[in-house]
């Protein structure tokens, strides 16, 4: 595992290695005391710990270009300021620890921190990450059924039929990360292939009852793509 440690004050730098090398002698740790050497790096860490309250750049700041390049990082901010929380909300981080922070919290946090950053490691392509205005989680591509967008918000809806996850973000996109096995059949939605029911010429039936638009200009390519996924997945065409 490859850790950062962000902050500009000696004591808490070397207070938080000797804490972690203490817990996990093998990790990685890489050590940046300003948002703009983390960046300039451009290295891939599974967990940071980030103070906020950074000379230039703050670690908020930092946090949200830091994302572009790896949106699946572990993200503890240190901070002796606790208005930043609310500020902090749209990078998705993972805990905080105010300063000055007892010894034994701060190991309980990393050992947290450490396992999800060890499960995202290991994510792969069938795991995606969701974020919210509040908080993140991870839902399995399998478990989704369709996505309907609603303007400058998606829902996905899953196949154990519980409510739908309201997120900000594009078909476009989620359409490029979900790739193989899922088919856009109308502006408003995103099918997964696997739950597919029935069909007709303008219609996608799913299961749970789900029944979603299929546009009449896209018919002809999705009995196309259906076919060939079905004969892929070992279903058989009669």
């Amino acid at each position: 595992m490859e850790i950062a440690i962000v902050e500009d004050e000696e004591l808490i730098r070397e207070q938080v290695c000797r804490l972690i090398k203490s817990q996990r002698p093998n990790c990685r740790m890489e050590i940046y005391v300003s948002g703009e050497e983390l960046l300039a790096a451009r290295h891939k860490f599974d967990l940071i710990f980030l103070e906020i309250q950074l000379e230039g750049m703050n670690g908020i700041e930092a946090a949200r270009i830091y994302r572009r390049q790896q949106e699946n990082a572990v993200l503890v901010f240190i901070t002796g300021i606790r208005e930043y929380v609310l500020e902090a909300f749209d990078v998705s981080p993972f805990h905080y620890l105010p300063k000055p922070f007892e010894e034994q919290k701060f190991l309980q946090v990393f050992e947290r921190a450490a396992k999800e950053a060890l499960k995202r490691k290991h994510w792969g392509e069938d795991m995606i990450l969701v974020r919210t205005k509040s908080k993140s989680f991870t839902v399995h591509r399998n478990q989704i059924c369709y996505i309907e967008n609603r303007g400058k918000k998606v829902e996905i809806c899953t196949a154990d039929g519980g409510e739908p996850i309201e997120i900000y973000a594009t078909m476009a996109e989620l359409t490029r990360k979900l790739g193989e096995g899922f088919y856009r059949c109308h502006r408003g939605y995103l099918v997964n292939m696997a739950y597919i029911t029935e069909y007709d010429s303008d219609s996608i039936s799913l299961a749970g009852g789900a029944k979603v638009y299929l546009s009449k200009k896209k018919h002809g390519e999705f009995v196309k793509i259906y076919m060939d996924y079905l004969q892929k997945e070992g279903g058989t065409v009669i």
